[in-house]
């Protein structure tokens, strides 16, 4: 999902992923020329070819999630970050650092282990000579889906910066204050090497959750009317209300809902304002997100179809899919948004390779 944010201006020289499933919706729409499936800490520099103009990392999340189990960086998932790093500073040391890089992941870094393994990450990535500083984009500006993440987003130091892409000084938009409290807790070496990366705020949404869904969905079926009764009798009377409120306002409403343990009893808990819960994995407990179709005193339920998970995650229609549907689940609920992705390429990445295009240009006039 990063590659099909980057767009087609942009050429993959080698992707990797441990997924073998994954590996599969990758050949499946980009072919295998890039692709090595296996541990990241197994990459060998040499498998990688050219200069790189950007090496984006997406590591899992599962072990620096507030819900996950706490182990942080060292764990075996999420510290998969430094088989990735492993690959960087081995390219540096060859001269063929990547002249940007990203970091992807959940909000819980910033406070996993109290803040210290966002200061490896940061201590990491300003001593490879990276001018670096993080954002945090929520997909909601661009699909209707709440999905906050993480940007740490690191320049090669010795590139120019355009004025546009940074500021003196965090802003509401971007740097929320669990991010200024974590730059807060930098090291004066780390926090000398920071920026306030500050891109413009998105102007408009893609669609609702009214707009995505299908009458006729493949890959899942409706639920008999004895199941979704058996919702409806799991929702508080707060969640209750909501669903009547829909009825009463007419015309066909779509809603979201996830099953929580609340004071040990389980419950299902609707939203009927356009916008999908997090998608999430089935791993670790999480349950897979249902949708509430009502339309006038008409309740029906289901979950929610792969295409509409797609849709969720910005994705176009003609992206190929797992058949099987957890296959699929697995793949869009650890991804990241394309949109977001879009935007930090159109206006932070292109940015700076442009503005240092146009000097390394004015450069050799001049000589």
């Amino acid at each position: 999902m990063a590659r099909a944010g980057l767009g087609d201006g942009w050429r993959c020289l080698f992707a990797n992923d441990i997924s073998e499933k994954k590996g599969e919706a990758y050949r499946a729409n980009w072919g295998d020329d890039d692709l090595w499936v296996g541990d990241v800490f197994k990459v060998k520099v040499k498998q990688l070819s050219g200069h790189a103009d950007l090496a984006w990392g997406s590591f899992p999340c599962q072990d620096l999630s507030l819900a996950g189990n706490g182990v942080g960086l060292d764990g075996d998932r999420s510290g998969a970050f430094w088989g990735f790093w492993k690959i960087v500073k081995a390219l540096n040391r060859e001269g063929r650092k990547p002249r940007m890089v990203v970091l992807e992941n959940v909000l819980g870094t910033l406070t996993s282990h109290e803040g210290k393994d966002f200061e490896q990450i940061a201590k990491a990535v300003a001593t490879e000579g990276y001018t670096f500083g993080a954002v945090v984009m929520d997909a909601v500006h661009f699909v209707p889906q709440s999905r906050p993440r993480l940007f740490v987003i690191g320049v090669d130091a010795t590139l120019a910066l355009p004025d546009s892409v940074h500021v003196d000084l965090p802003t509401p938009a971007w740097h929320p204050d669990a991010l200024i409290r974590a730059y807060n807790r930098l090291s004066p070496s780390a926090k000398k090497a920071w920026r306030w990366w500050s891109p413009p705020a998105p102007t408009k949404r893609i669609d609702t959750m009214d707009g995505i869904v299908e009458q006729e969905p493949e890959g899942v079926a409706w639920h008999t009317a004895e199941h979704t009764l058996d919702l409806l009798n799991m929702m508080s009377d707060v969640n209750r209300r909501k669903v009547m409120e829909a009825q009463r306002l007419g015309g066909v409403k779509v809603g979201t809902i996830y099953r929580r343990t609340r004071n040990g009893i389980q419950r299902a808990e609707v939203r009927f304002d356009g916008i999908a819960g997090c998608l999430r994995t089935p791993a670790g407990g999480s349950s897979r997100q249902t949708i509430m179709v009502v339309d006038g005193p008409v309740v029906r339920s289901r979950l929610i179809s792969p295409r509409e998970m797609a849709r969720l995650m910005g994705l176009a229609e003609d992206y190929q899919l797992p058949d099987r549907y957890n296959d699929a689940y697995h793949l869009l609920g650890d991804g990241v948004a394309v949109p977001v992705v879009r935007h930090i390429r159109e206006h932070l990445l292109d940015a700076v390779l442009t503005a240092n295009l146009a000097k390394s240009i004015t450069h050799r006039r001049r000589a």
